[in-house]
């Protein structure tokens, strides 16, 4: 259920709320139609990539049973999200997870809602945590021939990445930029929040990363604007490491000091533009089917209870 352009939160906690009621037993009988599913070759793909535990991989000491499992005070929403697969298992089966913005590898299995691209990274199993903010697809109504020819930019300026695309790029006539955080010794680049509506005026969206993955990446892939930004280096269940530069974003360096000559080409180029729009929007078909989606989430689980030793 979606108000707007942005998923219903409401409703998220009130349906998790309520499906704690149900007694655990239920909820396992449930389960045994997942255990029936026969992975098929796509389904397989995702498990794999999300999950690259080899086998006999150890737990660390913070394991606990799915029964131990508790809701904290916050990160509410992670919690919702693993026990909405755990428990489909039997609850002596043991998880380990961190919860949160995630840049680093653990020293043993966990579940985790972001890893870095780069590997070795097989203790880091990724899962769809956080999933009510990070997925959101929309309905874009405005075609992109309409849109105004400028790269749109609201974010939280903390993250020195940028903060220098800021520096480099705030009062260029080529983009419209604001920060919306305050108390910083940049505010003079504080700007009013905007609504998903508003950027869907502009052709470009920028996507810098933050913490880890960029938020907003999901959502503008799915419009008919598109996603601006350098190669990430972190990536979520949305598997980042598989984009494909100008393929489905707009590439730029690192240093970003190619952006003015890379928004000019694409602005001279619509046919590429267009191209790229559906491209992403069909990388993000694969996200969009609730129940393959908890198909492959189950593997995943279910694999990282095999790959432990607990089943």
């Amino acid at each position: 259920m979606k108000l707007g352009f942005r998923n219903n939160k409401f409703w998220f906690y009130i349906k998790n709320y309520l499906g704690g009621f149900l007694p655990l037993s239920i909820w396992q009988q449930l389960g045994v139609r997942l255990r029936k599913v026969q992975f098929t070759p796509a389904h397989m793909l995702r498990i794999n990539y999300y999950n690259k535990l080899p086998q006999s991989s150890s737990l660390g000491p913070d394991a606990h049973t799915l029964a131990e499992f508790s809701r904290p005070k916050k990160l509410k929403t992670y919690y919702f999200d693993t026990l909405r697969i755990g428990r489909y298992f039997p609850k002596q089966l043991k998880i380990d997870y961190w919860f949160g913005d995630i840049t680093q590898i653990p020293p043993h299995p966990k579940l985790v809602k972001t890893r870095p691209i780069a590997e070795p990274h097989q203790n880091s199993v990724l899962f769809k945590l956080n999933q009510i903010r990070h997925f959101n697809f929309i309905q874009d109504p405005v075609p992109f021939l309409q849109k105004k020819d400028m790269l749109i930019g609201r974010a939280m300026v903390k993250q020195p990445q940028r903060r220098r695309f800021y520096e480099m790029y705030f009062d260029h006539p080529l983009c419209n930029l604001g920060q919306i955080n305050k108390g910083t010794e940049h505010d003079h680049w504080v700007r009013p929040k905007i609504s998903i509506g508003e950027h869907l005026l502009y052709k470009f969206v920028l996507c810098i990363e933050g913490f880890d993955v960029a938020t907003n990446l999901k959502w503008v892939m799915s419009s008919n604007s598109i996603a601006v930004m350098p190669e990430p280096t972190y990536e979520s269940w949305f598997m980042e490491g598989t984009l494909v530069p100008n393929v489905h974003y707009i590439r730029i360096a690192e240093d970003y000091s190619d952006v003015e000559d890379v928004l000019e080409y694409y602005i001279t180029h619509p046919e590429a533009c267009l191209e790229i729009i559906q491209n992403a929007q069909e990388y993000t078909q694969q996200f969009q089917d609730s129940k393959f989606e908890r198909e492959v989430a189950y593997g995943v689980m279910q694999k990282y209870f095999q790959q432990t030793g607990q089943l």
